[in-house]
């Protein structure tokens, strides 16, 4: 994590955008857990930062601007109680634990509750729906958008079900902390799940100049860590942290000066190889078993597949394809099939790829993958018409900078060979 001394030292705009994205989290978790009120705690930390937006650059970045957020929300939490009991005729409400007092800004160490929050967002009285939404948004602060688009619904659906999920939050008085050992294995799979799609979120970045979001990504993997730090034994926390951390080991070789770099072309000594020995151990304990836990090991042993291979040419691209068979006959995944799709041609060759690929455009409209996709393994089959047609479906559907500069190379090698 970056010291505050480094942060201070920064752009206001720099910093905040920093603290947004290291610090939401734990901040979140820390007002909810003190005050109790997760419809305030949430609005207030928005405010704390749009506060900080306006006052940072003229008056600079306060020594401890972790301790100055979480002051300044806790404060708006504190008037909104006492305006409500105020109005309802009531005495204070007890919203803080008992002995508690707002800390000193320049001095306090924030705790960390972020699985807590974590829990509390997977509770049973929640709709399924919701759980793994609600705590992107409050664990990892990701935009109502970019949930709604991993979902595959629209906006305006998504922050409905946000909204009521946190009305229920606090109509049914739901308590922030760790349950009871049974009602915590009860929601490991909603639990990793959660923390899947916070990986996921940063992987895909849909919009803006980023490849990846790594920082994102590596929160995921810390709460996966320490999920399996409470329950070591459970087969599908041990198949995701694999999963995980065996992904992002290749994080520094994905891009190149802002170019996109495939995964036949990467640089696999700039591969984190400590983290890969750790991601093959926990893969290599790895029983076959049932339900979620199983999807997830199947696809830790794929990340393992790509991970112990040397180079490229050495990877086992059959044995990829039929566990992706395995995956996809078990969840009837539209993803999967198209992950399929990709180790078939490797396997088999680009027009095996390609027949894997039929239909794909129905289940997944929009998803630019598919017709890039679908562009590579018909150029490396020769029908060049299909190829150039697929690269510019992709790039109207895609929205990224990086992948948009990707495709728009392949579209020009296209070109260039033609002449």
């Amino acid at each position: 994590m970056t010291s505050t001394s480094d942060r201070s030292s920064t752009r206001p705009d720099r910093t905040i955008e920093e603290l947004y994205r290291v610090e939401w989290g734990r901040l979140l978790s820390l007002l909810v857990s003190r005050t109790r009120r997760l419809d305030l705690a949430e609005d207030a930390l928005s405010e704390a930062f749009a506060r900080a937006s306006e006052r940072w650059p003229g008056k600079g970045v306060p020594a401890n601007p972790a301790g100055w957020l979480y002051t300044t929300a806790y404060r708006q939490v504190v008037g909104r109680l006492r305006a409500e009991a105020v109005a309802g005729r009531k005495a204070p409400l007890l919203a803080v634990r008992p002995g508690w007092v707002p800390p000193d800004d320049s001095r306090e160490e924030l705790a960390d509750d972020r699985l807590h929050l974590i829990l509390l967002c997977c509770h049973p009285a929640l709709p399924g729906e919701s759980r793994s939404a609600l705590a992107l948004r409050l664990v990892i602060g990701t935009p109502t958008e970019q949930i709604a688009r991993l979902f595959l619904v629209s906006s305006a659906t998504m922050a409905a079900r946000l909204t009521r999920a946190k009305k229920k939050i606090v109509l049914a008085g739901i308590p922030l902390g760790a349950p009871p050992e049974d009602e915590l294995r009860a929601r490991l799979d909603e639990v990793c799940r959660t923390i899947y799609l916070a990986f996921t979120a940063g992987y895909t970045p849909t919009t803006g100049p980023r490849l990846l979001r790594a920082d994102l990504a590596g929160e995921a993997v810390r709460l996966a860590a320490v999920l399996h730090d409470l329950v070591p034994d459970a087969t599908q926390v041990r198949a995701m942290l694999a999963l995980l951390v065996l992904h992002h080991s290749r994080r520094d070789a994905r891009e190149h000066r802002g170019r996109l770099v495939t995964l036949a072309e990467q640089d696999r000594s700039v591969w984190h190889h400590a983290e890969i020995r750790a991601g093959l151990a926990l893969a290599a304990g790895l029983q076959p078993d049932a339900g979620y836990a199983e999807d997830l090991r199947l696809q830790a042993v794929i990340a393992a597949e790509h991970s112990r291979a040397p180079t490229a040419a050495a990877t086992d691209w059959a044995a990829i394809a039929g566990h992706y068979a395995a995956l996809e006959a078990r969840t009837g995944s539209a993803i999967v099939r198209l992950n399929r799709a990709v180790a078939v041609a490797e396997a088999q060759g680009p027009r095996a790829g390609l027949e894997v690929l039929a239909g794909l455009d129905d289940l997944l409209p929009d998803n630019h993958r598919v017709a890039a996709i679908r562009a590579d393994l018909a150029q490396r089959s020769g029908d060049i018409g299909l190829a150039r047609a697929s690269y510019r479906e992709a790039l109207d559907l895609c929205s990224n900078e990086v992948e948009r500069a990707h495709l728009r190379a392949r579209l020009a090698e296209i070109r260039t060979a033609r002449r």
